[in-house]
């Protein structure tokens, strides 16, 4: 076995260990970069008492249709901005502009997430009012969103009852990094083979302290102790 990287071949193949040693690096380097354009933007948040919220989960599990009726239901109470992760077109942010709250989509093409540097040109071009809160609604995916802190106050994560109860297990570094779990769609629970306590166990398991809400957007049921959540929170 190779004693460098322990890749299982011999040790005088013909791997390039100095490709890898510059992979490493460039990665530590994108991450240190981005922790630093995280702390300025939660530096910003603070000081303007603007609650920033990081929306996390995989493709259709519901988080546009959360947030819309979220704005629908609190945008009377407290200024809404939202920023919208996309690959491609501006459809959600259009729906979110529908329901009352300002909102800039930014596009990623081939990117899988938003990064603190994005996050950082969008609050510039959007005008958020002191005590407001903002949504950034990340690119759906359950990956590469983990890993990259923008600077908010929670992450968010967004879990439909149709995509089973063993995604902690798959996917631990996001249950990991998340702060709240919102069960959506629980009124399919009867149509779906989910099991509701086993997925919080197997959750709690990486996040001892997740907080976890059950919530149907499409028919309102639990709705309310999400805007109860978000309102007590609020800065």
């Amino acid at each position: 076995m190779c004693d460098t990287c322990g890749c299982g071949q011999p040790s005088d193949h013909s791997h390039d260990h100095r490709h890898d040693t510059k992979l490493v690096e460039l990665h530590e380097d994108i991450m240190s970069k981005n922790e630093i354009y995280a702390l300025e933007n939660r530096k910003y948040f603070d000081e303007n008492q603007i609650f920033a919220l990081n929306f996390v989960s995989s493709p259709g599990s519901g988080k546009t249709t959360i947030l819309e009726k979220t704005i629908t239901a609190c945008k009377d109470n407290f200024p809404i901005a939202v920023i919208e992760g996309d690959q491609q077109t501006e459809l959600d942010a259009e729906r979110i502009r529908h329901a009352g709250a300002q909102a800039i989509q930014i596009n990623t093409g081939a990117g899988c997430h938003l990064d603190a540097h994005q996050i950082g040109h969008a609050i510039q071009d959007l005008e958020i009012l002191q005590h407001s809160a903002l949504f950034i609604e990340n690119v759906g995916n359950l990956v590469c969103p983990a890993l990259f802190n923008l600077g908010e106050h929670h992450k968010i994560l967004i879990l439909s009852v149709t995509e089973g109860d063993d995604k902690p297990l798959k996917y631990p570094h996001m249950f990991h990094e998340s702060d709240i779990v919102i069960y959506n769609k629980i009124d399919l629970l009867p149509y779906v083979d989910f099991d509701m306590e086993k997925s919080k166990e197997f959750a709690l398991r990486l996040n001892p302290n997740m907080q976890f809400l059950k919530i149907s957007a499409r028919t309102g049921a639990g709705m309310d102790s999400w805007i109860d959540w978000l309102k007590n929170n609020l800065l």
